[in-house]
């Protein structure tokens, strides 16, 4: 394979994607992700049709989702299926429910999916959906409605050996229950292995719910060890941005682990203590308001504000796009841990890089989910179950080999992390390809 050099600027640092407009946080999203795979392609020396190939989604479905409300009235929302590749085994992806969804930004997450997988060394391809729905609007009622509605509209697409979802933002183990009962229902019999995330009761693997935030801890910690001279994580000042499902157990694991978590926000606030917060509490307080604002023991922040704190590492663990060529040269922290997918702008990443910070990237810390995923559809398949220590073992052990790659490779050949773990990962894409040929 022919290699070649990332594009660079006169600095020595690579060229961010060039300033169009783009009409939505998904549109930019999807600009983000095939920047990166231009660079990564470029890389790797791929011809021009094999990138095109990898920039083009393999299948890609809108529906028209109708929803009968609690008083009667009905409303249609917009739902979204797509698999961006398939060469590697069947499609895996999360489904989402927030208003702000849309085509691109389902694509850009597929994508992103697809080279999850191929990095930590998994067997499948990326897929991800999504509902333009706000779920905290629903009633439980309507909730289940849209629901079963949108998995039957997809239909055609998902199967334990297609397309296999998961949770995401807006949705739980819940929601993947109600998926897995609409989709046997039409099969005539229980298939737990059309979907994971999914409740023990149905089939879902013990150590799936926290499996992300593990993830991240885990990531979180060897980027420690190897970017500080094998730092300890005792006393290290920690600010997680995205109190949810991702961050809050993200917080609490890099609290058991020494770390000092000093700041946290979510949707409805953020907080801050220097000494650091009672994770536990933090979280029972936010389980019981909705939100971490509030919280008597600690000062109230501004959003903007945490993100910009003299802290160690920040975690950002909610939506795409939060840190921007506006507020990264305010970025303090020395080490970025990615929970969340595409946080970072392709603009942000060169000024950071451009101030030492060091970006542990989506596709890496946030792969403790999938990888889990995967677990469970093992376990579905063979009708057997592991233990949750068994689960984590196997989840530290792919987490670890992967950022072993990835680090690697970055000191190898001076790269970022999200240049060499997007160098891998879309290299085994596309080797799967040419291995797999064109058909017909």
């Amino acid at each position: 394979m022919t290699v070649t050099d990332f594009p660079t600027t006169a600095s020595g640092v690579r060229s961010p994607i060039p300033d169009l407009p783009v009409p939505s946080p998904g549109e930019r999203a999807l600009a983000a992700a095939r920047f990166q795979l231009t660079e990564a392609s470029r890389f790797l020396g791929l011809d021009d049709g094999l990138h095109d190939m990898l920039a083009t989604p393999r299948r890609s479905l809108t529906v028209s989702v109708p929803v009968r409300r609690e008083d009667g009235r009905l409303e249609v929302v917009q739902g979204h299926r797509v698999q961006h590749n398939l060469s590697r085994g069947p499609a895996k992806g999360g489904i989402r429910f927030h208003p702000a969804t849309d085509l691109a930004e389902v694509t850009a997450l597929a994508m992103w999916m697809t080279w999850k997988c191929a990095l930590v060394g998994i067997p499948y391809g990326g897929a991800k959906g999504g509902v333009a729905v706000d779920p905290a609007t629903l009633t439980t009622r309507e909730l289940e409605r849209v629901t079963r509605r949108y998995v039957n509209e997809i239909l055609p697409l998902i199967g334990p050996e297609k397309d296999i979802p998961a949770p995401d933002v807006g949705t739980d183990e819940q929601t993947m229950a109600w998926i897995m009962d609409t989709y046997s229902a039409n099969a005539g019999y229980s298939v737990p292995g059309v979907v994971t995330g999914k409740p023990t009761a149905l089939g879902g693997s013990l150590g799936r719910a926290g499996a992300t935030s593990r993830g991240v801890q885990i990531a979180a910690l060897r980027a420690l060890a190897r970017t500080d001279g094998a730092r300890s994580p005792e006393g290290t000042a920690i600010a997680v941005q995205g109190f949810g499902k991702v961050g809050a157990l993200a917080a609490q694991y890099l609290a058991d682990a020494g770390c000092r978590v000093v700041a946290v926000s979510d949707a409805g606030g953020a907080v801050v203590r220097p000494s650091g917060l009672d994770v536990a509490a933090l979280r029972a307080h936010a389980a019981e308001t909705g939100s971490v604002h509030g919280y008597r023991d600690a000062d109230p922040l501004s959003h903007d504000e945490l993100l910009e704190l003299d802290v160690d590492v920040l975690v950002p663990a909610a939506l795409e796009g939060v840190i921007t060529a506006d507020n990264a040269p305010r970025v303090r922290a020395r080490l970025v841990v990615e929970g969340a997918n595409g946080p970072t702008t392709p603009e942000a990443d060169l000024i950071l890089a451009g101030n030492g910070v060091t970006v542990v990237p989506d596709i890496l810390a946030n792969a403790g989910g999938v990888i889990v995923s995967y677990l469970e559809w093992v376990q579905n398949t063979q009708a057997y179950s592991w233990s949750a220590g068994e689960v984590e073992v196997k989840l530290r052990d792919l987490m670890e080999n992967a950022y072993r790659a990835v680090a690697d490779l970055a000191a190898e050949r001076d790269l970022t992390l999200r240049q060499a773990a997007h160098a891998i990962g879309v290299g085994r894409v596309a080797e799967a390809h040419r291995m797999r040929g064109l058909y017909p």
